[in-house]
């Protein structure tokens, strides 16, 4: 079957599916309105991963030949829009991907390396950390959450739909297969110098965006499968990053502060989980002669 005959076929099954769905079930099909703290200045930000004839080499530093191939993204900047204050580290990224895997770079300033969060799954953002949100059919349902710390600890998650349309998350997915790298250009949990920052590689293999077994909407007949040449989906990032004091030699978070979050694009609000703001990324063809 061609590519264009299976996309095909996807499409008929979901008209299908809808067909035969109760009026509550359609309406489960699309994500409520946006309701939004700030007004919206701009449309998403937009990005063209190129394919990667030769994968990187995962070993945090971000020097493989491979990533000159991609552009760096703009600086991030905070959640709400750029007419809040500007972050005060900086934060960029880049992709690539093959057959098998999104490749994904991070590099952020970084002066005070932090965690203390060590086993998978636990809610690492409750310290500094680094997130991509995954919608690879665009329906702003039904979409995958990672995240990392400097000490490589992942959590990761699916969403059945967006929590201010219900819900809920699923803690149990994981990403199988998933590889990370990090470099850190200081010393971590350690107070008493300046750090420079870190940077981050994953791996993020496209078998493992599949949903759970039993939830059997859109997103399960995609069912993993590789980007098509020229297919674009809804991605966004997100860095988390607290005020710190030091107590007693070691770092605490600066009581009454929240967390400032930095975004690749604004959600214009302060919640990652209004898809239909996060970025357009498109997957380039490989360079003629592959």
């Amino acid at each position: 079957m061609s590519p264009a005959s299976g996309r095909l076929t996807v499409l008929l099954a979901v008209g299908a599916s809808l067909a035969g769905c109760s009026d509550g079930q359609k309406r489960r099909l699309a994500s409520e309105a946006v309701v939004n703290d700030r007004p919206v200045e701009h449309a998403p930000e937009r990005y063209e991963v190129p394919f990667a004839v030769e994968p990187p080499v995962l070993d945090g530093l971000l020097d493989d030949p491979a990533w000159s191939k991609a552009d760096w993204s703009i600086d991030f900047r905070d959640i709400q829009g750029p007419s809040m204050d500007k972050p005060r580290f900086r934060t960029r990224m880049k992709m690539l991907w093959d057959d098998t895997y999104l490749y994904v770079a991070a590099d952020m300033e970084e002066p005070d390396l932090w965690a203390t969060y060590d086993k998978r799954d636990m809610i690492v953002f409750h310290e500094h950390d680094f997130e991509i949100f995954i919608d690879p059919d665009g329906d702003a349902r039904e979409y995958y959450e990672l995240e990392v710390n400097i000490l490589g600890t992942i959590f990761d998650l699916y969403l059945h739909t967006a929590y201010r349309d219900g819900g809920p998350a699923d803690h149990d997915w994981d990403a199988v297969g998933l590889r990370t790298a990090i470099h850190l250009d200081g010393t971590p949990n350690q107070p008493d110098d300046v750090d420079e920052g870190w940077t981050l590689e994953w791996a993020i293999p496209f078998a493992s965006l599949t949903p759970p077994r039993g939830d059997a909407i859109v997103e399960s007949w995609r069912g993993g499968q590789t980007p098509h040449p020229w297919e674009v989906w809804r991605i966004n990032f997100s860095r988390v990053q607290w005020q710190l004091d030091v107590t007693d030699g070691g770092y605490v978070k600066r009581p009454g502060l929240p967390e400032d979050n930095w975004t690749w694009t604004p959600q214009w609000e302060i919640n990652m989980h209004v898809p239909q703001h996060w970025g357009y990324v498109r997957f380039l063809p490989p360079s003629p002669g592959r």
